[in-house]
């Protein structure tokens, strides 16, 4: 009796064995609370530098044409000095990459001003990798103190995650979304408006019933090369605009009504301005055809003169490294659902 117990207690160990599901790749994530890091100013005069703290990744395995929806969100506070604080997102597979990094400064605790003490910032966007692939997305912290001495500030929390690992392209296979180029497009009293970021004109095949619009910009003041009045402030209106198209290439219908007004003092000097049109609705009569446009109208109303941020170009892959990235800052794109 005790040799078949053991035989059959054998048994069931290596059938549970042979039942153990394979570990998959998270999707999601959540940030642990830590202190961060942000680098003096060099007194040396020396290149500042960013300390770029590695949060969590999350892994997908995609196909060449398949889009996903990628969002980090982090909230910071308690800075012992006036730090900046990004948040990026590097995607890569073999061969290709597209990362996303939007910030601002955090005062220090106690300035007196709590609403820029305390900040929470999210990036997200649309990743399609072209190749059959793993696509490897990691979250960094990117922090530097403002002043000659070493900062920190506190991380409280936050997540990244695929929000949508399969979302609808436009009839041609890509991805329904725009960024800025590199660069900054001026705004002020002589050039008081832009349509940027500007999603063009794109097709969706029928039986959509609607799109959820992103539009995140990333606003600037007193952009080098420019007078400022560090005293003073820039204020400006964001508005989401998202318009549908007729056969005859007239309005359908469109929607402006997912807008924000900032007035950004020069310490917090960049602004993310983030604007979400949730239920934009697809119509079908009266000429109505699939076919698309959205783009972000930013005003500037007053002060020092502001600016709409591109492409940040030759971003540390970490501290100290000579290796360098690009990341995309102010963007549009579009997800539609059934």
């Amino acid at each position: 009796m005790r040799r078949a117990l053991s035989v059959l207690a054998s048994l069931a160990i290596v059938l549970l064995a042979l039942h153990v599901p394979t570990a998959t790749a998270a999707t999601s994530v959540n940030f642990e609370p830590r202190t961060v890091l942000g680098p003096g100013i060099p007194r040396d005069g020396s290149p500042s530098e960013q300390n770029v703290v590695e949060l969590g990744q999350v892994s997908l395995r995609m196909t060449s044409t398949q889009t996903a929806y990628v969002v980090a969100v982090m909230r910071v506070n308690s800075a012992t000095i006036r730090t900046l604080f990004d948040n990026e997102i590097v995607c890569r597979w073999p061969g290709g990459s597209k990362n996303m990094v939007l910030g601002q400064n955090v005062y220090h605790k106690g300035s007196g001003s709590p609403q820029w003490e305390d900040v929470s910032l999210t990036t997200r966007y649309l990743v399609q990798p072209g190749v059959d692939a793993t696509v490897t997305c990691t979250a960094y912290l990117r922090t530097a103190s403002l002043g000659w001495d070493d900062s920190t500030v506190a991380l409280v929390g936050g997540s990244l995650k695929f929000a949508d690992t399969s979302v609808a392209n436009d009839t041609s296979g890509a991805e329904i979304q725009k960024s800025v180029s590199q660069g900054v497009i001026h705004l002020n009293a002589d050039n008081a408006d832009a349509r940027e970021p500007a999603l063009p004109t794109f097709d969706l095949a029928p039986g959509f019933k609607g799109l959820s619009v992103f539009g995140d910009n990333e606003y600037l003041i007193c952009h080098p090369g420019s007078a400022c009045d560090k005293s003073k402030t820039s204020k400006a209106r964001f508005t989401l605009f998202v318009n549908q198209w007729k056969a005859d290439g007239t309005v359908c219908h469109s929607d402006s009504s997912t807008s924000a007004t900032v007035d950004v003092p020069y310490y917090v000097h960049h602004l993310v301005v983030p604007l979400h049109k949730q239920n934009f609705e697809v119509r079908t009569g009266s000429g109505c055809i699939p076919r698309f446009n959205a783009y972000v109208l930013v005003q500037w109303l007053g002060g020092e003169t502001g600016g709409i941020q591109g492409t940040a170009h030759n971003l540390t892959d970490s501290r100290g490294s000579a290796s360098r990235h690009v990341s995309d800052m102010s963007h549009v794109f579009a997800v539609p659902y059934k």
